[in-house]
């Protein structure tokens, strides 16, 4: 869950990202929640939440992907904020990460799937 003071505005963002929320709670519409491989992520009002995230590397949304890149050009075309471009990790050349905030200033990075070893 990511408690927002401007929901309106984190929603519209993650509906651009994510697509159409898969669900919506509260029965007014305020949270709602995006199915994100075997997980959901819910966004809403909080009333002790303003302004941008200040530790926003504390927690990071990881998302995985088979196409880092690809989704990386898209959402970077959606206006997200890039903190870190594709890279792959230090010895694993298969293994890419990017990192975005959202408008709440929130850190979320696309990932290569893991594989378990």
């Amino acid at each position: 869950m990511i408690g927002s003071g401007q929901p309106k505005t984190l929603t519209a963002f993650y509906e651009r990202v994510l697509g159409k929320p898969a669900d919506t709670t509260e029965g007014d519409g305020e949270w709602l929640g995006w199915k994100v491989g075997g997980t959901f992520l819910h966004v809403g009002p909080h009333s002790e939440v303003t302004g941008s995230a200040r530790d926003p590397q504390r927690i990071i949304i990881n998302m995985e992907t088979a196409d880092v890149k690809g989704e990386f050009a898209r959402i970077q075309s959606l206006g997200a904020a890039v903190i870190k471009a594709p890279y792959a990790m230090e010895g694993m050349p298969d293994f890419w990460i990017a990192t975005f905030a959202d408008p709440d200033g929130n850190y979320f990075q696309l990932m290569s799937p893991w594989k378990n070893e």
